[in-house]
């Protein structure tokens, strides 16, 4: 049988623990100091929003405009042509490229950034492997961006009717798809940001294989492409 005893209520049951030592608060001090240093490398060095003049901000207004005449076009083709193909190809332009129309204004609105700027065309790209601010690549001229068609070139399609309309469709479409790539190739070498890297090489990837689907399509028929804007 134990002799223990059983403190009473009024006898302490044990001293107050004592205080931890300096070296376990040490301890502690360093891993919440490591712990907040790790936070704000992270904070930093993740991307901040774009602003006005960044190589997002000029990509998603250019390739927004960009997209809005290539959708134009396909319409235009659309109702000129009864050829299968060729009208399913206009509308798988007008839905693509709309859709990524939206995804464009989108983000400029999510950055809290105007959806025009009076920037020139393509500053975006100045000094980045483009000829700089607002050279048209497919004309030579000033103002436009690479593959846009002319006034001129519009209303020729516009005015054009079945299988005329289907060769001048393809020849403007595959330069203007060049134009495309080129500008999405340069987002994906200017931009920091995920979503607008993952966007620009799917317009890459997807005009690219539509280049080529385009230039069997003008074989068929008959034509030439116009010359290719694209550097090797």
């Amino acid at each position: 049988m134990s002799t223990e005893t059983v403190p009473s209520a009024a006898e302490p049951i044990g001293e107050v623990a004592a205080p931890p030592r300096r070296g376990a608060l040490l301890v502690v001090l360093i891993a919440l100091v490591v712990a907040a240093a790790a936070f704000l490398l992270l904070v930093v060095a993740r991307p901040g929003t774009p602003g006005d003049t960044s190589p997002e901000a000029g990509f998603a207004r250019d390739m927004a405009v960009h997209h809005a005449q290539a959708v134009e076009m396909a319409f235009a083709v659309r109702d000129a042509s009864t050829d299968g193909p060729i009208r399913n190809l206009a509308y798988d332009i007008i839905t693509t490229q709309s859709t990524q129309r939206g995804i464009f204004m989108g983000w400029l609105q999510q950055w809290g950034l105007d959806q025009a700027s009076d920037r020139p065309p393509m500053a975006w790209m100045a000094g980045h492997g483009h000829g700089g601010p607002s050279t048209g690549a497919a004309t030579g001229t000033q103002g436009v961006m690479p593959g846009m068609a002319t006034p001129e070139e519009m209303d020729q399609l516009r005015a054009a009717k079945g299988r005329d309309a289907e060769i001048l469709f393809l020849q403007l479409m595959i330069r203007h798809h060049e134009g495309g790539v080129d500008m999405a190739r340069g987002a994906v070498r200017l931009s920091d940001r995920t979503e607008v890297r993952e966007l620009a090489q799917h317009i890459v990837d997807g005009q690219t294989a539509e280049i080529t689907l385009m230039k069997g399509f003008l074989q068929a028929r008959g034509g030439q492409p116009l010359p290719s804007i694209l550097t090797p």
